[in-house]
């Protein structure tokens, strides 16, 4: 079994030390969805849902959290980003969100770009629930991290 990072020999939490390592360029990219009624999606898709335009305050909500990441997940380094980016696509029963996140740092972005995704997908569903309370999160996940020592990977 590999050593846990985030625990220190006597077994306390810590902050990994990323002091040594080398600075890089980092990517990652996350993905989810919100499957809703037909109703929602088309009210998103036109721009009638009473709280305003969904979409932008998805996006913008996404990039706010993202930038926030280390306030909210414990022993999350705080990172200098350099690019975060949400694209929504609006589909006939849901909202797939796919976010990226970058910086040129020690340590990888995957924690924001799954962040931002998720909070992006929260925003969807508070805007859009006095439609479709039933509307469902689902498959949020790390599409892609590109840099770092341990290379580039994509999801199968």
């Amino acid at each position: 079994m590999s050593e846990l990072t985030h625990l220190g020999e006597d077994g306390a939490a810590r902050m990994v030390d990323v002091g040594g390592k080398d600075v890089t360029a980092r990517e990652a990219v996350a993905g989810g969805r919100i499957t809703m009624s037909a109703e929602a999606a088309d009210a998103i898709r036109t721009g009638n849902v009473k709280k305003g335009d969904v979409l932008a305050t998805a996006r913008i909500a996404g990039i706010m959290a993202a930038k926030r990441t280390s306030e909210l997940i414990p022993l999350c380094h705080p990172l200098p980003l350099t690019r975060v980016s949400i694209d929504l696509a609006i589909e006939d029963d849901g909202v797939t969100a796919t976010a990226t996140a970058a910086t040129d740092g020690k340590t990888g972005v995957e924690m924001e770009a799954l962040t931002a995704a998720t909070v992006a997908l929260l925003t969807i569903y508070d805007m859009a629930k006095a439609i479709d309370r039933a509307m469902t999160i689902e498959s949020v996940h790390l599409l892609s991290k590109r840099g770092g020592k341990s290379g580039d990977w994509s999801a199968p």
